[in-house]
């Protein structure tokens, strides 16, 4: 069974779905609402449950809380240890999945047509009825505390818990969403219950379907699975006040490579000019070794083996990062070279090619993100929790091709600020003062 379950995610992975998407809305009896794509060709399905939240619910005293709940959710439920439970999910050949991030938890399902019912009420189980033993609790809190031991060592890490602290300050998007060493260690079973009774609430559910199953099937295996949830959970946070003052901030760390976080604040996912700003970062430092950036600070004077942007709209603030990493000697050169490109494009702007390479890359690479009925539920929940259109899959390349080179350019003189750029950098960099 696990063998063919295996050989079916491996076909699924390879249709051509792109072409075929049609999203429907379903409305179950008691009214929970989910997008599914309808997909009989082979018997399978994907589900797609994401709350709305995260690990920002945490109180400050609970750091940690919801990331620690999301990994015991399935150490057992009901009448089942975690090892009956683990027996269990393997027999029927299918598939759970449980993450937490600053805005989210998700719960990711993949199961077989022929044991649909079995799957969805051991998962009933599972999301009712958590065990949070506290064996469990002992055993899954000493894993993350290995992680959050292994992270204090981690340049990366380093450079992104300090940024995020000076940007957002007191807000849950300035703490460590795993927690802290001293935190994680403090927090008891009570904690974890708490956790999981603000998270998992019908007043912040979104769902996507894809696969074997009809608009009428799905809705009463909603029901059955969600429809006894709590009606609200705990308040999501108010928005974060982003401060990233421009300049530069050194943390020691002995190591002959500098790590460099750098940005500002960025543009939200709803504003009227986020697919220009979209454009822009791929020009800028998001297009891998055609962007400017990677051209200037790589290949043209190998001070770095990569650069990258990426704009971050999160739901309660948006900034604009990126990172890049040199020697030592050599980061205030990266530092330099990084700054005069954001004012170049902040004051001169981009070109038509740039432009029309852009969109031709992003266009084209668009439907190679449909690979796979996981992928696709994942896709269709993140488009209802940004609050797009039911049609936005057919219509994203459009507006991508919209978009003109004088907006780009504005949006460019608009967004970019090269003195407001803050890089904060890990390490033993030259010439550069924190």
């Amino acid at each position: 069974m696990k063998r063919i379950f295996a050989t079916l995610i491996a076909f699924v992975i390879a249709l051509p779905a792109w072409a075929e998407i049609e999203i429907q809305e379903v409305t179950s009896p008691d009214g929970i609402t989910a997008w599914l794509v309808e997909d009989h060709s082979i018997p399978f399905t994907a589900l797609e449950l994401r709350f709305r939240g995260g690990t920002s619910l945490d109180d400050p005293d609970k750091r940690g809380a919801v990331y620690l709940m999301s990994g015991l959710i399935e150490e057992g439920a009901g009448d089942m240890d975690s090892r009956t439970y683990a027996r269990e999910l393997e027999s029927l050949a299918a598939s759970f999945g449980y993450n937490a991030s600053d805005d989210t938890v998700s719960v990711s399902a993949q199961f077989l047509t022929e044991n649909r019912d079995e799957v969805i009420d051991l998962l009933r189980v599972t999301l009712h009825e958590p065990r949070f033993d506290q064996d469990a609790v002992d055993r899954v809190r000493a894993q993350v505390l290995s992680g959050l031991r292994s992270d204090q060592t981690s340049p990366n890490d380093i450079a992104g818990r300090n940024f995020a602290r000076m940007a957002y300050g007191d807000h849950p998007y300035g703490a460590e969403g795993k927690g802290t060493i001293e935190s994680v260690t403090a927090l008891t079973r009570d904690d974890v219950v708490d956790a999981y009774e603000n998270v998992f609430a019908k007043d912040r559910l979104y769902v996507g379907a894809v696969g074997d199953i009809t608009p009428e099937e799905l809705g009463r295996l909603l029901d059955h699975l969600l429809a006894d949830l709590p009606e609200t959970g705990k308040p999501i946070p108010g928005p974060a006040q982003v401060n990233i003052p421009g300049g530069v901030s050194v943390v020691e760390f002995d190591t002959p490579q500098s790590v460099a976080l750098f940005g500002h604040a960025g543009i939200d996912r709803d504003d009227p000019d986020f697919f220009a700003a979209f454009i822009l970062n791929h020009m800028l430092g998001g297009g891998g070794f055609e962007s400017r950036l990677m051209q200037e600070v790589r290949e043209k004077r190998g001070l770095t083996y990569g650069v990258s942007t990426f704009l971050v709209p999160k739901d309660l603030a948006s900034v604009y990062l990126g990172s890049v990493s040199s020697s030592n000697d050599r980061i205030a050169d990266a530092v330099s070279v990084i700054r005069d490109e954001w004012a170049r494009a902040a004051n001169e702007g981009f070109t038509q090619k740039e432009l029309d390479d852009a969109k031709t890359y992003l266009t084209g690479a668009y439907p190679l993100r449909f690979d796979g009925n996981s992928q696709i539920a994942g896709i269709m929940v993140g488009m209802q929790m940004e609050d797009l259109p039911i049609d936005y899959i057919a219509t994203r390349n459009d507006q991508v091709n919209a978009v003109t080179l004088e907006e780009v350019n504005r949006v460019a003189s608009e967004l970019l600020d090269p003195e407001g750029l803050h890089f904060t950098i890990v390490g033993k960099p030259e010439g550069l003062d924190g």
